[in-house]
């Protein structure tokens, strides 16, 4: 069963919420609309699918914090 957008937004991941909130745009341009309301909800489908991809390709190396910790092996 999808959980909710609250259920998510409470417990899930940023990733989680994104990928929810995608779906979420997505469901309502289907819809349709008048063209203002198309206009903000494209734009703010185009940005979260852009934090969705720049989140799912982030790497560790680029974060000076992770990788004091992988050079420590410590797995905080």
């Amino acid at each position: 069963m999808a959980r909710s957008m609250v259920e998510i937004t409470r417990d899930g991941t940023r990733i989680e919420q994104l990928k929810a909130l995608s779906l979420v745009l997505a469901a309502r341009i289907d819809d349709g609309g008048d063209s203002h309301s198309m206009a903000q909800l494209s734009r703010q489908y185009r940005e979260t699918l852009k934090e969705i991809s720049e989140l799912e390709n982030d790497d560790d190396s680029s974060d000076p914090i992770a990788g004091i910790l992988a050079s420590r092996g410590d797995d905080r």
